[in-house]
């Protein structure tokens, strides 16, 4: 195939071929679904689509992931349709890539590969940046890494497809290996950073309140509902990428820290599990977790399934047995309130026009307060600093005023309850 012939539009002509195992699981996403998915990611990143289906396969086969057949049927639909990219919704080994490659005479990249690409056009801070490269370079260390040009005349990408004009290269795998350990050593650098960022934190301390949720469900769009915050918040697959941390005062007055991670997929690739562990660390360090759920999407299980499953299985977190995962479901103006169970807790809102964002708010309160222990204590009259400082980090639940002092029987956070059980050191602010 010409490999300019997308130069006219400017964007590569792309077809997305979604594999499907018949003997796929019962309760596992439909093709359909998981089509619409792929075809997002693949616009995410401003591909062409001009041919999008769903392929049904009985088997695996080793040389080309999908049936002979089908791959002859396509060669000609591809050539017709001056088709420079095919999108694979699975992951692909190298043997079965370059077969593929060779059968349509078209560059051919994987669900892996093209969520890799996605993070590397979006990733902003120096963390991402280098999170996302050492994940594409750990995903290349079996392949040969090509000149994706189709996509670099697009738009800036991170580097990883080679510029214009470039013939294809063989990177040597000493040099793919030495920037690994080179990547690594700095995000131990950013992992050590954090985890001093986490500590003054706790000194301080504002409860952590972390965002989690399938990509596209919402969640910057609620941060920013909840903040007042300005973060990239679009109706597109991973819009957010680095995390976003902004102070929120909740209706007690009690201030918390409001974190926007990055969204979840299904079949997330493990590369990228592993070079974003730093960030998704901070979803273990909070002390309440708030799932956001898009339940207007026809796949709202399937997907809570998905995020559940990272938790889990990546992250060692149950949200099954976990008093500190929270759900709410998102974008309730777009379907009958008939159609959610009332009976699953999970609270209702769209955070497009900030209805039910203040119950989100009130049940963050009310979770947050079932961790406070309640303190009795007397405090001498002329002590003006000790009850500010009382009234700022605790709720007081009761206050009597006499000669002796102000008796108070005030809710805090174990924390503070026990700097005033031991008034050995100073207050902090």
């Amino acid at each position: 195939m010409d490999s300019d012939r997308s130069a006219v539009s400017g964007r590569s002509k792309s077809a997305v071929l979604c594999p499907f195992l018949k003997k796929t699981a019962s309760g596992a996403r439909a093709p359909e679904a998981r089509l619409a998915e792929a075809v997002g990611l693949a616009r995410a990143i401003d591909l062409d689509i001009v041919l999008s289906e769903v392929a049904l396969v009985s088997a695996i086969r080793p040389a080309t992931y999908v049936g002979g057949g089908l791959v002859e049927r396509l060669a000609p639909v591809l050539d017709d349709l001056d088709v420079d990219i095919v999108v694979v919704d699975a992951r692909l080994s190298p043997v079965q890539q370059r077969n593929l490659e060779k059968a349509w005479g078209t560059k051919v990249i994987d669900r892996t590969g093209l969520i890799l690409e996605i993070f590397g056009a979006r990733a902003r801070t120096r963390e991402g940046q280098l999170q996302v490269e050492l994940a594409h370079l750990e995903y290349q260390k079996s392949r040969l890494v090509r000149s994706w040009t189709h996509l670099e005349r697009q738009r800036g990408g991170f580097g990883f497809m080679g510029g214009p004009g470039e013939s294809q290269i063989e990177i040597d795998r000493r040099l793919i290996g030495d920037r690994i350990v080179r990547l690594k050593k700095d995000l131990e650098s950013v992992k050590r950073t954090r985890t001093l960022h986490r500590k003054a934190r706790k000194r301080t301390p504002f409860p952590i309140v972390a965002l989690v949720g399938y990509t596209n469900a919402g969640k910057s769009t609620l941060f920013n509902q909840m903040t007042r915050a300005a973060v990239m918040a679009e109706d597109q697959l991973f819009a957010t990428l680095d995390p976003t941390m902004r102070a929120l005062q909740l209706p007690s007055g009690r201030t918390v820290i409001l974190s926007d991670t990055v969204g979840f997929v299904s079949d997330l690739p493990h590369e990228l599990v592993a070079a974003f562990h730093a960030t998704l660390e901070e979803v273990l360090e909070a002390d309440l977790i708030i799932h956001v759920r898009d339940c207007a999407h026809p796949d709202s299980e399937s997907q809570k399934r998905d995020v559940e499953k990272v938790l889990r299985d990546e992250l060692g977190l149950d949200p099954a047995v976990e008093g500190r995962v929270v759900e709410v479901l998102n974008k309730a103006d777009l379907l009958l309130e008939s159609s959610v169970d009332p009976d699953t807790g999970a609270l209702l809102l769209s955070a497009l026009s900030g209805d039910g964002v203040g119950n989100v708010l009130h049940r963050i309160d009310d979770c947050l307060a079932l961790a406070r222990v309640a303190v009795e204590l007397v405090v001498p009259p002329s002590d003006g600093k000790m009850l500010a400082w009382i009234y700022r980090k605790g709720e007081v639940l009761s206050r009597e005023d006499h000669e002796e002092g102000v008796r108070l029987i005030v809710r805090l956070d174990p924390a503070d309850a026990g700097r005033l059980a031991t008034r050995t050191t100073s207050l902090p602010d």
